[in-house]
């Protein structure tokens, strides 16, 4: 099996959106992590949710995580209004989050490394043609962990 075998359609942004958006449709959809695409459709960035999340957060909070046990909780929709008039690209900067992307010919176990070196929830899977690159999909954690379990029953 290889990566295009394994490679599955999954929802994107581009750099261009509303980062609100963005994130309405990484909490409605229940997503691990936010697929940015730049606006040739390439690989922009791939962000676990828990770092979307991060980015919201004041820099003295998520320096010293004790002080969020005595901010108030009407501040929470605060967070929220960080997002307002940005976006996506203004909010997730890719040199924080660059792609971890594979070809279609990986092996599992290498896009196994590959999501276990970056921490990331989610690889895309692209082709490299004459005309560009081709995002064909992405691999999900969950897609890999199903993967190992039918190889071993």
């Amino acid at each position: 099996m290889r990566a295009r075998d394994l490679a599955e359609p999954y929802p994107f942004v581009t750099t261009d959106d509303d980062a609100i958006d963005a994130a309405r449709m990484l909490a409605e959809q229940s997503l691990p992590a936010l697929l940015v695409l730049d606006t040739d459709n390439q690989p922009y960035a791939i962000v676990p949710g828990s770092q979307l999340i991060r980015q919201l957060l004041p820099a003295y909070i998520a320096e010293d995580p004790a002080l969020a046990g005595v901010v108030v909780e009407q501040h929470n929709g605060e967070l929220a209004e960080r997002l307002a008039g940005l976006t996506v690209a203004e909010w997730v900067p890719r040199r924080l989050y660059a792609p971890p992307v594979v070809g279609p010919d990986a092996r599992p176990l290498e896009v196994a490394a590959l999501m276990a070196r970056t921490h990331s929830p989610l690889v895309a899977v692209i082709e490299r043609g004459s005309d560009g690159v081709t995002l064909l999909g992405t691999i999900t954690a969950a897609r890999l962990m199903q993967h190992f379990l039918q190889a071993a029953a």
